[in-house]
């Protein structure tokens, strides 16, 4: 066959790539993907890379997945672990990296790509690089891969034969990667970092600043990378068991959340739906306060998935063998959001909330129900006088009496924004309530602002829980944008921030900013740049790693 003029290659990936002839050109790459893996050349790793590229730009080409991709980079994954000498020779040390992510690249979509991989022999070195054998870079890809094989339906049994291993390691590597990449990678010294990890984070270009951030995102997705393969198992009802009776491991997934760098993943609430959609992990998660006070602060958060929480609260109290080990704790919650109308694709949610929480009112109604908690008394009865009972007795309101109501509503607004100026918080925000208490169930936006007002009262009066629960009822209300639900978020945010919870302060605080701008703010108030600046800090993924560490050494001095 011919070769470049220039090339002296008997198999060279990039003249067989430049081959004008379509079927010479698949006999050529064929032959070369099945030589690869014995080659010794520093050509070798510039086809992987080249490789690695297109597998990145066209995951769903079948050109390279027919002609033998898989069984190269599965062998030149098994030569990496099993000879040092090798790996460790001039520009080798790339080659598992970037074999390992083209198997991830081309069994992300395509199943028969995944079964092709499969018969190829790639789960075997994969397990090897999850099990840690080079180092935390290669991890990550391996745990993308394997995750994608776990997904499709056709090559999850294959996954499904090390079940047992590859689930312990999947929880270890989503407890312990974040502190891992701190520790090898972030807390060394930028000279005495691996050079080869350096190129691999930043492709060459870019200072430690630029390191610094794109290891910060790997680990995220590490992280959540695990936690998509141990979703993979949960949902195919295999593994539950062995998830939830980890208790540390449960306390450690409300922790994980994807971050700024890596919004697009649910990553722990998302499996702690999943549990959810089964009968053990309702069972076990409805005994476990860690995870429900997560549930609760993200349920009432401007997290993009606000509406898993919802959901899992929701699937809890619908099963009778939970319902009542967490109403009590979970309807004052819930009670935030009954006005909630759309959120995402869900539609008409807070009605879906309401008729949860009323399930068994009559029970509590007529006694057969106890509850031992006034606050859930009092919530469940505000719930079903606003949702039931107003909405009866409305109905038969004139237009008269309805006006009526909106001129006295308006009189005890001014009446508490006065008192609130004069610095008479506590009597402002009885006005407040009382305004509300006044309020027709149609009249949104003045219980929008009633709710907002009596949630800055709360604040000054430093009742924090009451300040988030009066600004997620007029955020529900408000539904869309406007001043006024940019000064709710901004209340919410400093509640949170009054309890110490820096990620739901920080996204509030975000949403802020993003409703000033789309108001036409000219910049962004100081005081909130501020607020953005330390909760930033405080949810930087390796703060709690940084913690750890400063401990330890202070422990051994």
């Amino acid at each position: 066959m011919p070769k470049h003029p220039h090339c002296s290659k008997p198999h060279c990936f990039f003249c067989a790539m430049d081959d004008g002839n379509p079927a010479t050109r698949r006999t050529r790459l064929a032959r070369c993907f099945s030589d690869m893996p014995h080659r010794d050349d520093e050509e070798l790793v510039l086809a992987l890379s080249s490789i690695w590229s297109i597998s990145m730009a066209h995951p769903d080409d079948p050109e390279f997945p027919s002609l033998g991709i898989f069984k190269s980079m599965a062998g030149l994954v098994r030569k990496a672990i099993g000879n040092r000498r090798w790996l460790l020779k001039g520009q080798n040390v790339y080659t598992p990296y970037y074999a390992a992510h083209i198997i991830g690249s081309y069994t992300m979509n395509k199943s028969l790509y995944a079964e092709k991989a499969v018969e190829s022999g790639v789960v075997q070195p994969l397990m090897e690089l999850m099990r840690g054998k080079i180092s935390w870079v290669e991890q990550r890809v391996a745990v993308r891969a394997l995750g994608h094989l776990a997904s499709h339906r056709a090559t999850f049994k294959a996954v499904a034969e090390h079940e047992v291993e590859i689930i312990n390691l999947a929880k270890e590597i989503a407890s312990t990667c974040i502190d891992t990449v701190y520790i090898k990678f972030i807390r060394v010294e930028r000279e005495k970092r691996l050079r080869y990890q350096c190129d691999l984070l930043t492709k060459g270009t870019g200072g430690a600043e630029m390191e610094d951030r794109k290891a910060e995102e790997w680990a995220s997705q590490i992280q959540c990378w695990a936690l998509h393969i141990i979703h993979c198992f949960v949902s195919q009802q295999r593994s539950i068991k062995q998830v939830c009776n980890d208790s540390g491991f449960l306390r450690d997934l409300c922790l994980m959340w994807g971050g700024l760098a890596n919004s697009t993943s649910p990553a722990g609430i998302g499996l702690i739906r999943t549990l959810c959609h089964t009968k053990p992990g309702r069972r076990k998660i409805s005994t476990s306060d860690h995870v429900l006070i997560a549930l609760y602060n993200v349920s009432r958060s401007s997290d993009d998935w606000q509406y898993m929480a919802i959901d899992c609260l929701i699937l809890l109290l619908k099963d009778p063998a939970t319902r009542n080990a967490v109403f009590e704790t979970t309807v004052p919650v819930l009670a935030d959001l009954v006005e909630l109308e759309d959120l995402g694709k869900r539609s008409k949610l807070g009605e879906a909330i309401t008729q949860t929480i009323l399930i068994d009112y009559h029970k509590f109604k007529y006694g057969d129900l106890k509850l031992s908690s006034a606050k859930a008394r009092l919530v469940l009865n505000e719930v079903w006088d606003l949702k039931v009972e107003r909405r009866k007795k409305e109905k038969l309101m004139t237009s008269q009496e309805i006006e009526e109501r909106r001129a006295l509503v308006k009189k005890l607004k001014k009446q508490g924004n006065e008192l609130f100026w004069a610095g008479e918080i506590e009597k402002a925000a009885v006005k407040y309530t009382e305004g509300l208490d006044e309020c027709v169930t149609k009249m949104r936006r003045q219980r929008m602002i009633l709710h907002s007002n009596r949630a800055q009262c709360n604040l000054m009066m430093k009742n924090a829980d009451e300040a988030i629960s009066d600004a997620t009822r007029a955020l529900c209300l408000g539904g869309g944008g406007g001043g006024m639900q940019c000064k709710s978020l901004w209340r919410r945010a400093q509640a949170y921030d009054m309890k110490g919870l820096a990620k739901e302060s920080l996204l509030d605080c975000l949403m802020f900013v993003n409703g000033i701008e789309q108001g036409g703010g000219v910049k962004v108030p100081y005081y909130a740049a501020r607020m953005i600046n330390k909760q930033m800090n405080a949810t930087w993924l390796f703060a709690s790693a940084k913690a750890r560490m400063n401990t330890h050494v202070k422990e051994n001095i």
